[in-house]
């Protein structure tokens, strides 16, 4: 077996709760769209701005004016509507400077990999901005190596094309037999790098329904404190111990 050189991560829902945080994020937006005037209940117009995201992707940055063009005229009677969506951004973007934070281990983990002597980094899919500003928000940069940060965008290749990762293992001058990517979705995050050679690493403990389980991953993980035992007795990695904070 070849060496360990690099763990490669996916960010969402992987090093973050993607799906808590924008649940949250989308809340506090509505609410303060309400409390700014607009006459509508909060979970008829969350149920709405739901249907706007599916309809135009969460990467689309104009979601809360099309919400009010589908919202009955009366809702906004005596309003300025400039100033309802403005509420919606900054309920949202108040809601990232609070609450936009890794997963309680995933900072620790890094910190013990590093330590390890192991190259980490990132394979994220998104916007370029969008994308490289959860890396900042979320304080993973100082745990990565700077030539080893990935953005789909930026490079111009989407998951799950496996030509994403074999840029990576380029850049950064590792075999895939000497690189691990760790991801939370089956299609996106391992049947990719492990057609190329890659071992991978599934944590599922957000992972979503409807997931390909016929997509084997070399190891199966809910959290950080498994794969450090997986690294120290199948790759013998001396990944020192590590304490998680409590939330």
């Amino acid at each position: 077996m070849q060496p360990l050189r690099a763990i490669l991560f996916d960010v969402d829902d992987t090093l973050f709760s993607t799906t808590t945080f924008a649940s949250k994020a989308r809340r506090n937006a509505v609410r303060a769209m309400v409390e700014a005037g607009l006459k509508m209940d909060e979970e008829t117009v969350y149920s709405e701005l739901q249907e706007v995201i599916r309809e135009f992707s969460s990467n689309y940055s104009q979601h809360f004016d099309k919400l009010l063009m589908r919202l009955p005229l009366a809702a906004q009677v005596r309003t300025n509507p400039a100033l309802i969506v403005a509420a919606g951004v900054a309920g949202y973007h108040d809601t990232k400077f609070r609450d936009l934070l890794p997963f309680p281990d995933a900072i620790p983990f890094l910190k013990a990999v590093r330590e390890a002597g192991l190259i980490t980094g990132v394979v994220t899919h998104g916007l370029t901005a969008k994308q490289a500003e959860k890396i900042v928000r979320l304080g993973l940069l100082p745990h990565l190596n700077s030539n080893a940060i990935f953005i789909s965008d930026q490079l111009g290749i989407a998951k799950p094309n496996p030509k994403l990762y074999q840029a990576a293992l380029r850049a950064i001058g590792v075999a895939p037999e000497e690189a691990m990517h760790v991801g939370d979705s089956l299609s996106h995050d391992i049947a990719p790098p492990k057609s190329l050679g890659m071992r991978t690493a599934w944590i599922y403990r957000t992972a979503k329904e409807g997931q390909d389980l016929a997509i084997k991953p070399s190891h199966r993980i809910q959290e950080f404190q498994e794969l450090a035992t997986i690294l120290r007795s199948e790759y013998g990695l001396d990944v020192p111990q590590f304490e998680v904070p409590r939330p």
